[in-house]
């Protein structure tokens, strides 16, 4: 099954494997370019191939080199990896995000980050200048929160315009939204901080903006409940994932994307059976899954589909693999961030027969 079509909200996907966002810090600039094109293109086999996160918003960033949809010469350049999918017969959503407390002054003409709260991310991250302390983020005003939804919904009205399909809203990972999501970063009062309705308050007025600017069925979610990365904790994190598994039925989403586990096994639990449970839209898992066990929790009504990362990083033909059971190439990390076409575009696809 994991081979076999799916509709997913307004999209029928040719197979269930999909390509999860990768930051891979090659758009120089923030702005995209012919070898992300080629990048792209290459995996156009993916039932659905989901973008790095794209900075929704200039002094926003958080890796260096990652892209952005703010502006109209990003929109002119995305066009060539649209195109790129799209002449393949593939579909490709754009991911689109704001870091939050995890961006930085040094890559960010100096601006201070926001954040629900201000609490700083623990350790260091890289910037232009080397490694350097997260800093203390300055905490959202009420006043300031509507411009943010606003430029998440205009920029998937630039990601259509792009020629994307549609837009996965990034929700999990420590960044803006989830920010606001757990307990753990968001301690402020008011509307927007305390309970989960509160807490959870940025997500949905994000999600209908959106849906309102480009149709909620072109809209995804990326949530990761159990992941400590960035610093991210959450007290009821079983409790917060039925609640939002509930409330998001309100919304005719393309899907919920969930990641199943914690990058550093700190935090554990068993949100995918949560969300199946509660939630009635179609669910992607992500997050370790072989092709077997995917296959499996597809047959078992777990999931709908499944998104591997670096299966489809260093496997620019990864469903045909997966359909012949052939071996995989091993990825390279030392080459996830860096420039240029090695680690990048040169990964061998299996020889034509």
């Amino acid at each position: 099954m994991l081979l076999e079509p799916v509709k997913l909200g307004a999209l029928t996907l040719q197979n269930r494997a999909i390509m999860a966002p990768l930051t891979r810090s090659r758009a120089v600039g923030h702005l995209p370019n012919k070898l992300m094109a080629e990048y792209y293109g290459q995996r156009a086999t993916a039932g659905l191939i989901i973008t790095e996160c794209t900075m929704i918003l200039p002094n926003t960033s958080a890796f260096i080199a990652e892209p952005g949809i703010y502006a109209p010469e990003q929109i002119a350049a995305w066009k060539a990896t649209t195109d790129a999918v799209h002449t393949k017969g593939g579909k490709i959503f754009m991911q689109i995000w704001h870091a939050g407390r995890a961006a930085h002054p040094d890559m960010n003409n100096g601006e201070q980050p926001v954040s629900a709260s201000a609490i700083a991310i623990e350790g260091q991250t890289h910037t232009p200048k080397g490694k350097a302390d997260y800093v203390v983020p300055r905490a959202l005003r009420d006043e300031e929160i509507p411009a943010i939804v606003a430029a998440f919904a205009q920029a998937a009205r630039n990601a259509r315009e792009a020629g994307f399909d549609g837009v996965e809203v990034h929700g999990a990972n420590g960044y803006l939204i989830d920010q606001f999501l757990r307990d753990g970063s968001n301690q402020r009062s008011g509307n927007y901080g305390g309970s989960m309705e509160n807490r959870a308050r940025l997500l949905f007025e994000v999600l209908e903006a959106v849906s309102a600017a480009i149709g909620s069925d072109r809209v995804g979610l990326r949530l990761s409940l159990l992941n400590s990365y960035n610093s991210m904790i959450d007290s009821q994190p079983l409790a917060l994932a039925q609640f939002l598994a509930e409330r998001l039925n309100q919304f005719n989403l393309a899907y919920v994307h969930v990641m199943r586990a914690d990058f550093f096994g700190v935090q554990h639990g068993d949100v995918m059976t949560v969300f199946r449970a509660h939630y009635q839209g179609s669910l992607i898992g992500n997050m370790g899954y072989s092709a077997t066990e995917a296959e499996q929790a597809i047959q078992d009504n777990q999931l709908d589909a499944v998104a591997f990362g670096t299966g489809f990083l260093a496997n620019p033909d990864f469903v045909q693999r997966i359909r012949l059971n052939a071996a995989m190439n091993t990825p390279d990390p030392a080459t996830f961030y860096t420039q240029g076409a090695e680690g990048y575009t040169d990964y061998p696809s299996l020889p034509q027969s």
